[in-house]
């Protein structure tokens, strides 16, 4: 490949790496890996000059407004700044610095990661907020930033205008507590706090940002009206000043200090509220920064540390399996302590057993560990000339290691998952699940709730909040006597649901909504679902052979059988409700003869009839069935003459959809 053959393939690289991250905000390597892209693009590009196009990616700052939000122009552009990986490299713009302007003094910030925005006042009322976009043209996020409780609305003794530059940022305790419910949900997890963020922030729905409970930290004036500062710090100590979250930092007249102060930095950064991914080192005066001023990219006066991924090597001691909310199994590599990142690491994550059987990570092994994100430790490879003699191959096991339910793989990933409907470890997701609005839709018992009677020990199963009591529910915290009535009313109301809330309710694997309502219609009784076979099961819409494996799998589960009975002695309805297809036996004739156990005759006319099917009561060459009840007589000779189909009731039955209302 040819140098200008590679650049153009960088430029297509970085610029999808660009899309991924500010506009879908959905990147798929990581902050390290993408620099290492960029920087060799602008090293080939400073190397051969007669390479460089208006369009390069290193020709602008980064990144795109996205159409879902107003446009806004920065009045003052919001710049990016230099990265560098080495102190080799701090060292090289501590000399261009020094060559160019004297008595020199830094100010060393922590590098948080999040999404920069601009905040505007206007005699100290807050007026509009934007994120960086491209360092030229923005977003409006003025309605979602309003929920930054961080964030002061009014400011005392502030200029006439003011425009301060800051970074929206998730909290780990946040992220980690969000995800925990995205868990719960069945949502899919997010991936770092700095997506989080960034997703929050440009949320259509200010109320969905609000209860993501965002942070912001400012750490720069880009105008204040009538204010003068001399330095970087002063400036921040203003911000302070009026009430606006400002990064510690670090003011220092050589470089050495910088690098000690960031060294420290990251050997602490474990325990700071938000992930960092380096350190900022800016020239405090800012009538020298006017002296060396900005490239068309970034400014010369300031540069960005990144920490590079910390990789060890450490010894696997053991593999534990965790069961998670939603019933995964995950592998956790149990390994020797371990320094990484400014922590100690003890455990990390093998994702699930094809991760482990592609890298064939064994117990014994000496593994190479990093932290994905700076966040979670994971194991990435092995070190096979370190491997001992007698290391063995690993296998998740085939049965739950908290309840002893019988695992099965999802199809869709390549995740192990228990099937126990009463599994202590899922029992949580399991029940918000139950009770949420598509499922049995019981009103107020959310998140919180269901984790307060957890707690109390007043139910171990979904079939539990059908046998609580007002008074039990009052004692709990946030719950008073007419909450606790209201939950009750509720919960006795959902009793009477239709059979498909039911069976979408009972988290049944691949039973969603519609294959739920299908079952509901087709067979009318949960009795007939649970009893029909494989075959009978497939000849509904919506329900394939794996599909009709699962619910097999679930009905025959002594987990399942117990949650149903309980279910039952509590009254819930278990039958079709829901008006039936009036075209489902459209175009059939049934003529009946004998006495049904069931139904009468005219029932049985009614409920065909209803069904778009009619009834006649000779049988000809024009009769599509042949009802045969006990006792049948002549009628159904002449069917088997002609050849005429013959149905016993339970045949009738399975046809209209199960055992009838």
């Amino acid at each position: 490949m040819s140098i200008g053959e590679e650049i153009l393939a960088l430029r297509r690289q970085v610029e999808e790496h660009y899309y991924l991250y500010y506009v879908k905000d959905a990147p798929v390597i990581s902050d390290y890996e993408f620099d290492k892209l960029y920087h060799r693009l602008k090293d080939l590009e400073d190397e051969h000059p007669e390479f460089i196009t208006p369009d390069s990616p290193t020709r602008r700052v980064g990144g795109k407004a996205d159409s879902a939000f107003a446009p806004v122009s920065h009045e003052v552009p919001l710049e990016s700044l230099v990265d560098v990986f080495s102190v080799d490299e701090l060292q090289a713009f501590d000399r261009r610095i020094r060559s160019s302007v004297s008595d020199i003094s830094y100010v060393v910030e922590p590098k948080i990661d999040g999404l920069s925005v601009a905040v505007e006042y206007e005699n100290g009322v807050f007026v509009r907020g934007a994120t960086r976009g491209d360092g030229v043209t923005g977003e409006d996020v003025s309605a979602n930033l309003r929920t930054v409780r961080s964030l002061p609305l009014r400011l005392e003794n502030a200029p006439a205008r003011l425009i301060v530059r800051g970074e929206v940022y998730m909290s780990k305790t946040v992220f980690r507590k969000l995800n925990e419910e995205r868990e719960i949900r069945d949502e899919a997890p997010l991936a770092n706090p700095r997506n989080a963020a960034a997703g929050s922030l440009r949320q259509l729905d200010p109320a969905v940002a609000a209860s993501r409970k965002l942070d912001v930290i400012m750490f720069n004036i880009q105008k204040a009206e009538g204010v003068e500062f001399a330095s970087h710090a002063a400036s921040l100590d203003y911000l302070r000043q009026l009430h606006f979250r400002v990064p510690d930092y670090g003011r220092f007249d050589s470089i050495d200090d910088c690098t000690d102060w960031i060294r420290q930095l990251g050997e602490t950064r474990d325990g700071l509220p938000f992930d960092i991914d380096g350190a900022v080192i800016k020239l405090d005066s800012l009538s020298e920064r006017q002296i060396l001023g900005s490239t068309a990219k970034a400014p010369r006066w300031a540069i960005a540390y990144k920490y590079p991924p910390e990789e060890k090597e450490t010894r696997l001691i053991d593999i534990a399996v965790q069961v998670g909310r939603t019933g995964v199994l995950t592998p956790k590599a149990v390994v020797e302590p371990v320094r990484l990142a400014g922590t100690t690491v003890t455990n990390a994550t093998l994702h699930n057993q094809d991760f482990i059987s592609e890298r064939d990570i064994r117990i014994g092994d000496t593994v190479v560990i990093r932290k994905a994100g700076e966040i979670i430790p994971e194991v990435l490879s092995v070190v096979m000339e370190k491997r001992p003699l007698d290391a063995k191959p690993f296998l998740l096991p085939d049965t739950c290691p908290v309840c002893g339910s019988p695992v099965r793989r999802d199809e869709s990933a390549a995740a192990l998952r228990c099937t126990g409907a009463e599994c202590p470890a899922q029992l949580h997701r399991n029940i918000v699940h139950f009770a949420s609005k598509n499922a049995m839709d019981i009103d107020g018992m959310g998140l919180s709730v269901v984790k307060s009677l957890l707690d109390a020990g007043l139910i171990k199963s979904q079939g539990d909040l059908y046998y609580l009591k007002a008074e039990d529910i009052a004692s709990l915290d946030r719950m008073g006597e007419k909450s606790a009535r209201n939950l009750i009313s509720a919960i006795n109301a959902s009793k009477e649901n239709d059979l498909s809330r039911l069976l979408f309710a009972l988290g049944i694997p691949q039973v969603g909504q519609s294959a739920a309502k299908a079952l509901s219609l087709h067979f009318l009784t949960l009795d007939a679902v649970e009893n029909a076979t494989a075959e009978e099961l497939c000849a509904v819409d919506d329900i394939g052979e794996i599909t009709a494996a699962n619910i097999r799998d679930w009905f025959s589960n002594p987990q399942s059988r117990h949650l149903l009975q309980l279910l039952r002695n509590a009254g819930v309805n278990m039958r079709n409700t829901a008006e039936l297809p009036a075209d489902k036996l459209k175009g059939l004739t049934f003529v009946l003869t004998g006495t049904l156990e069931h139904y009468t005759r005219d029932e049985a006319k009614s409920m065909r009839e209803a069904l778009g099917g009619k009834t006649s009561g000779s049988v000809s060459k024009k009769t599509s069935y042949v009802v045969a009840g006990e006792s049948a007589g002549s009628k159904l000779t002449k069917a088997q003459s002609l050849n005429i189909p013959i149905l016993s009731e339970d045949d009738l039955l399975k046809m209209i959809g199960g055992e009838g209302n």
